[in-house]
């Protein structure tokens, strides 16, 4: 139960600092592309926890939402 909780937390943050970097570069249409595509990949991991998925898909969305958060973050501090 504890795990869940931090897994929740600490990957809402991580979605909320991507969001933040996505729109700190502006409102076009590039970025409310991208800040859709971080919000439904935090939305679909906190789901899949709060649903009680099988723990495999529950870790692979953790995962997969951690590893875009971290991409659009470098993307938007460093690329563009």
């Amino acid at each position: 139960m504890g795990s869940a909780a931090m897994a929740v937390i600490g990957q809402s943050c991580l979605g909320g600092v991507a969001a933040m970097y996505i729109l700190s570069h502006g409102t076009s249409i590039g970025q409310m592309m991208q800040l859709a595509i971080i919000v439904l990949a935090s939305v679909f991991a906190n789901t899949s926890i709060l649903a009680q998925m099988k723990h495999k898909v529950v870790f692979n969305l953790i995962i997969l939402s951690a590893i875009l958060s971290v991409f659009l973050i470098v993307l938007n501090s460093f690329v563009l």
